[in-house]
């Protein structure tokens, strides 16, 4: 990761007993952010009309969602206050929750690999599909220069087209099938649009080498050569509860890891829990969550078993040792990241300068969920943290405005009774009081 400058530490006391306003504050001030920064996100309305007329089609207004920051988080020694945009109760508080047990080890290690995204050329219409793939093979220079020749700016940074595959599918319902790969350096982007133009371009040469006929010719979102990386290392000391020794919930976390390995119906779910850290950030920082779900998905079923994309373990010491390793295709230039004012934003508060170190952040944050849903699991269960943090919901809901949302929301807490019928009966108590 490239070091930064002008960010405080990411432990933010008593952040979340702050108004919005106070905590947004204190956001700018530990991130350093300018006048004009402060002045966007507290003003309702950033992403104008216009510019969502522009995004996308038959604009009738624009939606929002809650936005918060998941504090606490050490990443390779570097302090990040990380942005969230969800609309699940629990998310932003359990993912600052396991960064601060994380903090207090030393934090998360994150790693990534070069940014490359495939495009996939496919081709019909072939007798002999082994022929047609050395034919491809044999002419790999040219096409590779031919689909450079689409991208001057990319070549200039250090990206561009690395190397092609070509995959033979001798027999299908459809007939033989060629697939070409482009492997393409897409540097600090997403990828898509720089690889479905190199695709193109080179298309009518792939059919004149073969004789086949081109068909699709489009990114793949199973960037399997582009991943993310993220370990944690948790001491028995800091894993421990009241009700529980460290030692006890370890093994509980390396148990429920273990079923999600064997079974698909734990694995979706298991999953789904590491995506709940990660959409937020990707939605934040305008990215496209549906590509980050659709890789991370298809990488887990990638030895043929739907599985865990995490791995919970003990080392040698009792330590509670956590990796991820999944696709991780962000950009921080181009799409909604350069035109929503607010996924600008989000980058300053990152601070980050590199789409690189943007995957890590995400892919850290999705380990942290992960630990966060296990470790309930594994003791009191989910819906206890869960629904005390719901009760919010239920109490605006059932009528509460203002104050009264904090009193009907810790009433229904301390019974363990998260309901809209008995908040509207703690409200009706609260208002003849």
């Amino acid at each position: 990761m490239k070091a930064h400058s002008g960010v405080g530490s990411s432990r933010l006391e008593g952040f979340r007993n702050l108004t919005p306003a106070e905590r947004w504050r204190k956001v700018a001030e530990t991130t350093g952010l300018s006048e004009q920064d402060t002045a966007l996100m507290a003003t309702p309305g950033a992403l104008r009309v216009e510019t969502a007329d522009g995004m996308i089609e038959n604009v009738i207004g624009t939606f929002e969602l809650p936005i918060g920051v998941a504090a606490n988080f050490t990443l390779n020694g570097r302090d990040y206050i990380i942005p969230m945009v969800v609309e699940e109760p629990s998310v932003v508080a359990a993912a600052s929750y396991m960064a601060r047990i994380a903090r207090d080890c030393g934090g998360f290690e994150t790693s990534v690999s070069e940014p490359l995204m495939r495009a996939q050329v496919q081709l019909v219409g072939l007798s002999d599909p082994h022929g047609a793939r050395l034919k491809i093979l044999s002419e790999k220079a040219g096409i590779i220069e031919a689909a450079n020749a689409c991208d001057k700016v990319l070549i200039g940074l250090g990206g561009g087209c690395r190397d092609i595959e070509v995959h033979v599918f001798a027999s299908t319902p459809s007939g033989p099938m060629v697939v070409m790969h482009l492997i393409v350096d897409v540097r600090d982007a997403m990828g898509a649009n720089t690889v479905n133009t190199m695709a193109e371009r080179v298309a009518p040469m792939v059919e004149e080498l073969t004789g086949g006929t081109v068909r699709l010719r489009i990114l793949s979102n199973l960037a399997d050569l582009r991943l993310a990386r993220a370990r944690v290392c948790l001491t028995e000391e800091a894993m421990k509860t009241k009700e529980f020794s460290g030692a006890e919930i370890i093994d509980r976390i390396v148990e429920a890891c273990n079923f999600a390995a064997i079974d698909p119906y734990r694995a979706a779910t298991h999953n789904k829990g590491i995506m709940n850290g990660i959409d937020p950030v990707i939605v934040a920082t305008g990215n496209d969550w549906r590509a980050i779900e659709a890789g991370a998905h298809a990488f887990a079923v990638r030895n043929g078993h739907y599985t865990s994309l995490s791995t919970w373990e003990k080392d040698s010491q009792g330590r509670l040792v956590g990796t991820l390793e999944m696709p991780m295709a962000v950009g921080i230039v181009g799409g909604a990241t350069k035109t929503h004012p607010l996924a600008q934003l989000a980058l300053r508060i990152l601070k980050i300068s590199s789409a690189a170190e943007l995957a890590q952040i995400a892919v850290a944050v999705g380990l942290a969920q992960n630990m966060a849903a296990l470790r309930a699991l594994a003791t009191e269960g989910i819906q206890r943290g869960h629904m005390a943090l719901h009760s919010r919901n239920i109490a605006i809901v059932a009528g509460a405005t203002g104050s009264e949302i904090e009193l009907v929301s810790k009433r229904l807490a301390e019974t363990h009774d998260v309901r809209v019928e008995r908040a509207q009966d703690i409200l009706t108590e609260l208002r003849k009081a």
